[in-house]
């Protein structure tokens, strides 16, 4: 009786085998997330494209303000202003604030290819950002006043895009570091937190409908999650193909 090794198996069959045999869990786990999101992304698109989701977006819009007065949003006067920090959060001027500063503290660390894979990242994610707002071209809520000065088009939503690709990015590099599990769960939950926030207030300010939200959210996933994976591919590679005994650089 032939045993499990004998066997012969397709070309194509072993080359899969090997795949998941030289990944880590951790790995497997971000593909998946890739591509669930990027599905995600794609459905979301062909809705909104379709025109399938304006009612729902219309009535989530319309719901955060006040029935006799369009332009005055729901809540006491506080979370107007709130609402204006949590959107700030998301803006290219806090984003570049906030990766520069990491950057130059990995830079100080010589934590060379780590800031290299954060620099890159957050700035080609402001430009697939750009580009994906040209491309759809989205016309912003004109039912109700805006609350922040905006520029360019509605689909996908920038802040959402860039908070979860700039977060989430900081988050992964960080939580690695960090020795208990609590702290890199709160490490990663804040991420997360502060992202959901900045989605939320984009469409509390009246500048984007939520499914443009949920498409920012889903697309800066995906890249932050492709460019860790990438990175993280080119350190193991160069992991092996290392000396034995030689010092990493």
């Amino acid at each position: 009786m032939k045993t499990f090794r004998n066997r012969k198996f397709h070309p194509h069959l072993l080359r899969l085998v090997r795949f998941f045999r030289d990944r880590e869990p951790i790995v497997l786990l971000g593909l998946l997330v890739v591509v669930l999101a990027a599905w995600g992304f794609i459905e979301l698109t062909d809705e909104v494209l379709e025109g399938s989701t304006d009612s729902i977006d219309r009535w989530v819009v319309l719901s955060l303000r006040d029935s006799a007065d369009v332009s005055d949003p729901v809540g006491p006067t506080w979370m107007e202003e709130a609402g204006r920090d949590l959107t700030a959060l998301g803006g290219i001027s806090v984003m570049l604030i906030a990766v520069v500063s990491a950057a130059g503290f990995l830079a100080i660390n010589r934590a060379y290819r780590t800031m290299v894979v954060l620099v890159v990242s957050t700035l080609s994610g402001m430009g697939v950002s750009l580009w994906m707002k040209s491309l759809f071209a989205r016309p912003r809520p004109d039912f109700v006043p805006h609350l922040s000065h905006v520029y360019t088009s509605s689909f996908p939503s920038g802040h959402s895009m860039m908070a979860a690709l700039v977060y989430l990015t900081l988050a992964a590099l960080i939580a690695p570091v960090l020795r208990h599990f609590w702290l890199r769960f709160y490490t990663l939950a804040v991420a997360v937190l502060l992202t959901v926030l900045v989605g939320i207030s984009r469409v509390y300010m009246g500048v984007h409908y939520p499914t443009d939200v949920l498409a920012g959210w889903a697309a800066g996933l995906v890249w932050a999650l492709a460019c860790w994976l990438i990175a993280r591919a080119v350190k193991t590679k160069r992991d092996r193909t290392r000396p034995e005994g030689a010092e990493p650089p």
